[in-house]
């Protein structure tokens, strides 16, 4: 649909958590007040960082009234700095922010342009671009549209793919979403993101901005986010337990229909796992990883094709244990899903949705 203007100022809270990313605060600070259309306080929460990020934060807040410091005395964790920061926001907005990360220009203002038109949507993402010192300058004027869908839709995709669409700091939702939610799990370090995605989808509706870059992710030495394959075994399964959170009775879709979805992203999962498998072998990669991903399909008893699919990817790693290459037809269909996966990589960049 076509974006409507802002009719007034809505207050956004951009929770900023930062653990020693002191060198990047001032950027992440400023990208949050220099937006447009909407009125922002910002609440940096340091997790008793060491490297004087408390200090910076306080300089900042000293020189500028919508800036608030929240300081740890001891570490608690990206979980709990999450949870204290967000429950903090006062504004009808909140995004989260890590500090090493940017908004782009304009990003709140689109996004609560949506919300504010379409009262059922509890949260809005949009494009994310990768950067490693200074983000790429943005074209400001150019063709914006909006998605939504309905939050089982949504659910309905993320499941069918098994994946999360979103990379994080494109995020904007409501606060009364936030508030009727509740907190991020702690029980899920590494997916906790996805399965709040869910179970908000779960209530909500999603929106989405298509067209401009949303939010700025900063590529440096420890938060690489690309899975590589020796990790991409514990990348699914952590995946796997964020969807699991289909299981709790609290969840407010029809018991059906949340088994249904479940067994969907069990699925997709296993068929992702079976293709890493089959390209680690082929391109000469790892054997344990592809081991590690065969192990991970076994896991999977009830899915329809997982003892098909292990016992292929078996077979692989064990021709290629005796020294054996793959054949011109295994070969041929790498390279079909290489180009696919350059298809889909595309449809998330257009639509959200890959």
């Amino acid at each position: 649909m076509r974006p409507r203007p802002l009719l007034n100022r809505p207050g956004v809270t951009v929770v900023i958590p930062c653990y020693n990313y002191g060198r990047f605060l001032k950027d992440a600070v400023s990208s949050a007040l220099s937006q447009e259309n909407v009125d922002v306080d910002v609440i940096v929460v340091d997790d008793a960082s060491t490297d004087g990020s408390a200090a910076i934060a306080w300089k900042l807040a000293a020189a500028d009234p919508r800036i608030s410091v929240v300081h740890h005395e001891q570490n608690q964790g990206h979980i709990a700095t999450y949870n204290d920061g967000l429950s903090r926001a006062g504004g009808r907005y909140v995004t989260l922010l890590s500090a090493d990360d940017v908004l782009a220009p304009g990003a709140l203002g689109r996004a609560v342009a949506l919300m504010e038109a379409n009262p059922r949507v509890g949260m809005v993402y949009g494009l994310p671009k990768d950067f490693v010192d200074q983000p790429v300058p943005v074209h400001a004027h150019g063709r914006v549209t909006w998605t939504v869908w309905e939050g089982s839709r949504w659910i309905r995709l993320a499941c069918a793919r098994g994946r999360n669409f979103i990379l994080s700091p494109e995020v904007v939702m409501r606060t009364e979403t936030v508030l009727g939610i509740g907190a991020y799990s702690a029980s899920l370090p590494h997916s906790g993101d996805l399965e709040y995605w869910l179970r908000a989808a779960g209530s909500w509706d999603v929106g989405r901005i298509n067209g401009p870059v949303q939010a700025f992710y900063r590529v440096h030495g420890n938060n690489m986010h690309q899975t590589e394959f020796a990790a991409a075994a514990v990348d699914l399964r952590h995946r796997l337990e964020a969807f699991r959170v289909l299981e709790d009775a609290r969840f407010p879709i029809a018991p059906k229909q949340r088994v249904r979805q479940l067994r969907r992203a069990e699925g997709a999962l296993s068929r992702e796992a079976w293709h890493l498998g089959a390209r680690e072998v082929i391109r000469g990669g790892s054997v344990e990883t592809a081991i590690e991903l065969r192990k991970f399909i076994e896991c999977l008893q009830d899915v329809p094709g997982n003892v098909h699919r292990a016992n292929s990817l078996q077979a692989r790693i064990n021709r290629v244990s005796r020294g054996g290459r793959p054949g011109p037809a295994q070969s041929a269909a790498e390279y079909v899903r290489s180009q696919l996966d350059r298809v889909r990589w595309r449809l998330w960049a257009m639509t959200g949705i890959s």
